[in-house]
């Protein structure tokens, strides 16, 4: 059976004392990030993920059964918000009142709960590496994951995506447990650890691989116990951590069974939509291989990612038995979603917690080379210079090997941290949104007929708390449905209407709807860079759209204009990552590029100017 022992050589140690006020600064530090910043856009969830998913669906339990009724996302993190919103806001009544009157509160509830998940995950993956490699290689894991710019960034959003994560890491545990004592209570954290992580997030089934690799490695025992029963006890383990991995999932997404036919017809069709080639507009065409591998390079850092692959050739050649439990599963997990048709930064989270470790033992492997060389190149120095030299203190090549320690933390976490700062102060501030709206308020009438793409919720153009009555139900202004399409094949205006799905609102636009906007009193359009930068990061696709938005801007007159950007900084470039989670130091607020245009053709003619123009 594996041993301590087999633990990587040469390693730094730490002790136990030492470890513990560390561990604590990093859990600190990483619970700082995922906060600050974790009320932005509310009341508004500006994220459409967010707005569609987990807290309206937890919500929305509240009113029948648990049976969520959607299962393309497993509702494992769906229930757990379910819970604590009971709890929180005193059961169902609590909850719809506090939904209605003030939804930001229910956000926030959910948003500190991902946040809070993902710090456990922080210490479970501590906990992991001083298992696997040390004390000293656990705690670096968790730095490099607390500062990491993905698993920061996302802890702001109640998306199942950093929740994952401690169930994740939990499996990653008892998979270290069963490489290193292979005791049935590792089996049975490590199949936990499954199930629920795939009841929250069906890709976070990777960490099957290690727990298969860890089981073989304790089935074929160790040379110190040659005539040990260890096939005898891995394949009992193997069965209770199956056992208990199904047990879980069902504890996370019970309708599996109890509804098998939504189950299996929500998982198939999600199954479709990810495979989906070029399923979005303005999606990069460069394929998933190499979109995830540059996604790396900023959701983990260049130098972690660079000490990951360091550290997974590295294992693979000097220590099998831990290089089979860390090394397949990314390298399979980056290979079978980079063959699928959508790919987002996010959907890389599930083997951080794997890089991580990698990353740490290489970065400490090189710290130990580099200690030793100082300690080489120190001794020729004090055999070169004589007795004088020979009786100095040791302190100077101490003093080397923690400079050198130093700025190899620096190197590895200065990326992560800096870009990870940079999004709580981004984040603490008003979203171009929210400074749209409070700009409207002031200067177009209630009552107004207005344009908004699909750039906000429908709460945005309601009265504050408004859950019906007043004016015309409730809603400030009269917005123009947006995802309805009246265009023809040639660009011109039907009698006709056709909902349309979000992904394909620039294809209802035309040059036509610009006069159709002036006879209906449409007279303020608001546009934002997310949907117009779809449209010119692919203009051969729609065509049409492009010729909406110059045309926009020939007959619009400009009142405001939001930016994002700090002055003398961006545009950034559309991207379904940077241009929602705001990571170049090129943005200094939260949302898209906002601009309020005012029709003047038409009956757009006769209607009062709004305010002068303020632009920002």
């Amino acid at each position: 059976m594996a041993t301590a022992e087999e633990r990587p050589s040469g390693l730094l140690s730490l002790g136990r004392r030492s470890a513990w006020p560390l561990l604590a600064g990093v859990l600190g530090a990483g619970l700082g990030l995922r906060l600050w910043g974790i009320g932005q856009g509310l009341p508004y969830a500006f994220n459409s993920d967010e707005g569609d998913h987990f807290v309206p669906r937890a919500i929305a339990m509240f009113g029948h059964d648990l049976n969520p009724h959607y299962f393309a996302n497993p509702p494992a993190f769906t229930y757990v918000l379910h819970l604590l919103f009971a709890v929180w806001f005193g059961g169902r009544a609590g909850v719809e009142h506090s939904a209605a009157a003030h939804p930001g509160d229910v956000y926030v509830v959910a948003r500190a709960t991902a946040a809070a998940l993902g710090t456990v995950a922080l210490w479970l993956l501590y906990l992991v590496g001083s298992r696997l490699l040390g004390r000293a290689a656990g705690l670096l894991a968790a730095a490099l994951e607390a500062v990491a710019f993905l698993p920061v960034f996302y802890a702001h959003l109640a998306l199942n995506d950093v929740p994952t994560l401690a169930p994740l890491t939990l499996s990653l545990l008892g998979s270290a447990g069963v490489l290193r004592k292979g005791r049935l209570l590792d089996y049975l954290v490590a199949g936990i650890g499954l199930g629920l992580a795939a009841a929250t997030k069906y890709t976070a089934g990777i960490v099957l691989l290690p727990l298969l690799a860890a089981s073989v490695m304790h089935m074929q025992g160790s040379e110190r116990e040659p005539h040990s029963p260890a096939v005898a006890r891995a394949l009992t383990g193997m069965v209770l951590a199956a056992v208990a991995a199904a047990l879980a999932f069902l504890a996370g997404n019970p309708y599996a069974v109890l509804d098998y036919a939504s189950f299996h017809r929500e998982l198939l069709h999600q199954s479709s939509l990810s495979a989906e080639a070029q399923g979005k507009l303005g999606a990069p065409m460069t394929g998933g291989l190499s979109y995830y591998l540059w996604a790396l390079t900023w959701g983990l850092g260049w130098a972690p990612a660079l000490a990951a692959l360091g550290g997974a050739v590295s294992v693979w050649r000097s220590h099998r038995r831990l290089g089979w439990l860390l090394v397949p599963a990314p390298l399979l997990y980056l290979a079978f979603m980079g063959v699928q048709g959508r790919y987002f930064g996010r959907w890389l989270l599930p083997i951080f917690p794997i890089l991580c470790l990698l990353g740490a033992l290489f970065a400490l492997q090189l710290a130990a080379a580099g200690a030793g060389l100082i300690d080489r190149l120190w001794q020729r120095r004090r055999e070169r210079g004589g007795s004088a030299t020979t009786s100095a203190s040791s302190g100077p090549p101490r003093a080397l090997r923690a400079g050198l320690f130093v700025l190899l933390l620096a190197v590895l976490l200065a990326q992560g941290l800096i870009y990870s700062v940079h999004s709580g102060m981004v984040l603490a501030r008003a979203d171009t949104r929210i400074s749209t709206r409070q700009w409207m308020i002031a200067h177009i009438p209630a009552g107004t007929h207005i344009v908004l793409e699909p750039i906000a919720p429908e709460a945005f153009v309601r009265e504050a708390g408004a859950t019906g009555g007043g004016l015309r139900g409730g809603y400030r202004w009269l917005k123009y449905p947006s995802l309805v399409s009246r265009i023809s094949p040639g660009g011109a205006i039907e009698a006709r209407e056709r909902v349309v799905g979000i992904e394909d609102y620039e294809r209802t636009l035309s040059p036509a709807l610009i006069g159709f906007y002036e006879r209906h009193r449409y007279c303020f359009v608001i546009t934002g860079s997310t949907e117009s930068g779809r449209a010119f990061a692919d203009p051969r696709a729609v065509p049409l759209a492009i010729a909406y938005y110059r045309e926009l801007a020939k007959r619009g007159e400009v009142l405001y204009r939001a930016s994002p950007y700090a002055p003398g900084k961006g545009p950034v470039a559309f991207n379904f990552d940077w241009s929602f989670d705001y990571y170049p130091l090129a943005y200094q607020h939260p949302g898209p590029e906002v601009t309020v245009y005012r029709l003047h053709g038409g009956r757009c003619a006769q209607r009062t100017q709004a305010g002068p123009r303020e632009p920002r």
